[in-house]
């Protein structure tokens, strides 16, 4: 295939950009953005870093983040696996972006910024849950926000249960094909049960 090598090719191909994709773009959380933000209990964050790109998807009870202020987002990192890609990322490159998604809504909030890592005490104890807090959070400064147009979720009817679902594989089936003797059907039956104390 052959590539699309420079940005005058890129842009000619497509264009100019929709003026109101220029508009929405705010540098703070305006109060719209924040009761978006706020409905959110779920945020892919990406990063990158020197082997590459990370993106994650961090979930909460509530709020998956608190807004500090108009420019700054704090987002808890709860229990894990301890593979921490975002976090080395972070603490070597603070690029960040966020795409906040709200169940039943086909418009996403997108969040680029600069991010670092605090483990700072005061700071991990206002966001205790259960009696536990997370060992370390992510500080989010603001340099852009704008809500992402509706028609990614709408093609693929991600909210609608009564679309074709595609049989996939389990978690312990992908695990088991790198490991032929895992125990797939223990993970799968008994992960959610595991999983209950490892919440937060």
């Amino acid at each position: 295939m052959t590539p699309i090598a420079d940005l005058a090719a890129l842009e000619a191909l497509y264009g100019p950009p929709v003026p109101a994709s220029l508009r929405k773009v705010v540098q703070q959380i305006t109060p719209a953005y924040g009761r978006w933000i706020a409905a959110s209990r779920l945020v892919m964050v990406s990063t990158v870093g020197p082997e590459g790109t990370d993106c994650s998807p961090r979930g909460d009870v509530g709020p998956v983040v608190r807004i500090a202020d108009a420019r700054t987002l704090l987002l808890p990192d709860w229990q894990g696996n301890n593979r921490i890609d975002s976090l080395r990322n972070i603490v070597r490159d603070g690029r960040v972006s966020l795409l906040f998604m709200v169940p039943g809504e086909n418009n996403v909030v997108r969040v680029n910024g600069q991010a670092i890592v605090t483990a700072d005490a005061q700071v991990l104890e206002s966001f205790t849950q259960n009696r536990k807090h997370p060992r370390s959070v992510i500080v989010v400064t603001v340099q852009e926000a704008y809500f992402q147009c509706a028609k990614a979720l709408m093609r693929s009817q991600t909210w609608d249960t009564g679309a074709m679902r595609t049989a996939v594989p389990t978690a312990g089936e992908m695990l088991r094909e790198q490991d032929g003797t895992f125990d797939a059907v223990d993970y799968d039956d008994n992960y959610v049960a595991r999983a209950q104390d490892r919440m937060w």
